[in-house]
């Protein structure tokens, strides 16, 4: 970890983990951009160079280093966390014990130096938290068409590891934001929903399709995975079936979203946790569309028995009323605008130049 004199003032400061993933990039632009305090960024991994000339300040750190995490934020007041490192759902199903590390004794971590900065400064530290679509489980796929879209608190019954850590962390969100250390003496819990020491925000992702790189160890990654195969002119086995249904959307609208609800005067949010998501395709009527576009797509369909489970346990929809009620929340693009104004041609772009 980069080391600075702990004697200086304390410089206020956005923190963000996990910052070298897809939804990192696009948040440290994104502020990057705005008149707001430092962006402090970590990773486990350097940040890349153009990445790095964004934020104030990058480290290497773990966020189930505690001890490291202090030291660090030693050195900042920090106003809002941006809580991206976790393990996703392809590898927490092989390591199910480090995803908890990672995704749960990390996420308490993060909460627990909110907290302390929010009691040191008299003011909450927010706390934005990316979950996802895997926190829901449906048992049999006929219950899941049935179900047709679902809101925030239906069919929370995750069946991986992954969902079981997001939906965990979500209450744990909630735990701090109105009921951390309720039987202490000094605590502020249940006395005013917007002064409590966290302001805890949750945004469930669908799957998220990116134009500039292909995610590796999301479940729902097939669609990316399929775009930028027949970019590239090769074949593309999909993992799941033809009518295999589920929500996804942009990286870009997940950033602005994101970023929307942020913004948010908490006085105005109504819940914790909310639903977003732009369309929701199958894989079939996906393969479909790229052709349109690729006519040489070489794709055909070997569903993973395993995996295929796991994305028939997720939602074919979901409600996000919640979200547009409260703060506004609009899908930017349908499915067929999508690959038109944004994925095909700056995926055709980028294949293009690294040809």
């Amino acid at each position: 970890m980069e080391q600075s004199n702990l004697g200086e003032r304390r410089q206020p400061a956005v923190f963000i983990t996990g910052a070298g993933g897809e939804v990192g990039h696009g948040l440290i632009t994104a502020l990057s951009g705005e008149h707001c305090p430092d962006i402090v960024a970590t990773d486990l991994r350097e940040l890349d160079t153009e990445l790095r000339k964004q934020c104030a300040s990058t480290y290497l750190a773990d966020v189930c280093d505690r001890d490291a995490l202090d030291r660090l934020l030693a050195m900042y007041q920090v106003k809002e966390i941006y809580h991206l490192a976790a393990m996703l759902s392809t590898r927490a199903e092989i390591t199910p014990e480090v995803a908890h590390q990672v995704n749960v004794n990390g996420t308490v971590n993060i909460l627990h130096i909110a907290a302390e900065q929010g009691r040191m400064y008299g003011e909450p530290v927010k706390v934005v938290f990316p979950s996802s679509i895997a926190a829901y489980g449906f048992g049999s796929l006929s219950q899941k068409i049935a179900a047709g879209a679902v809101s925030e608190n239906e069919h929370c019954k995750p069946s991986t590891m992954y969902g079981c850590n997001k939906l965990y962390c979500e209450h744990l969100g909630r735990y701090y934001a109105h009921s951390y250390r309720q039987l202490a003496k000094d605590s502020v819990a249940g006395k005013d929903k917007n002064r409590g020491v966290v302001d805890f925000r949750c945004v469930r992702y669908p799957g998220l399709i990116s134009a500039d790189t292909v995610p590796t160890g999301g479940t729902s990654d097939f669609v990316p995975e399929m775009l930028h195969a027949a970019a590239r002119g090769e074949q593309y086995k999909c993992f799941v079936r033809p009518d295999s249904r589920i929500p996804f959307m942009t990286m870009p609208e997940a950033i602005e979203a994101t970023l929307q609800l942020a913004d948010t005067e908490r006085k105005d949010l109504t819940q914790i946790v909310y639903n977003i998501a732009s369309f929701n395709p199958s894989a079939g009527e996906v393969a479909d569309l790229v052709k349109v576009h690729f006519p040489n797509a070489d794709i055909t369909f070997e569903p993973d028995e395993r995996r295929q489970a796991i994305v028939d346990s997720w939602p074919s929809a979901l409600d996000c009323s919640a979200a547009q009620r409260d703060w506004g929340f609009k899908p930017t693009y349908t499915l067929e605008q999508a690959f038109e104004q944004y994925l095909v041609p700056r995926i055709t772009k980028q294949h293009e130049s690294s040809v």
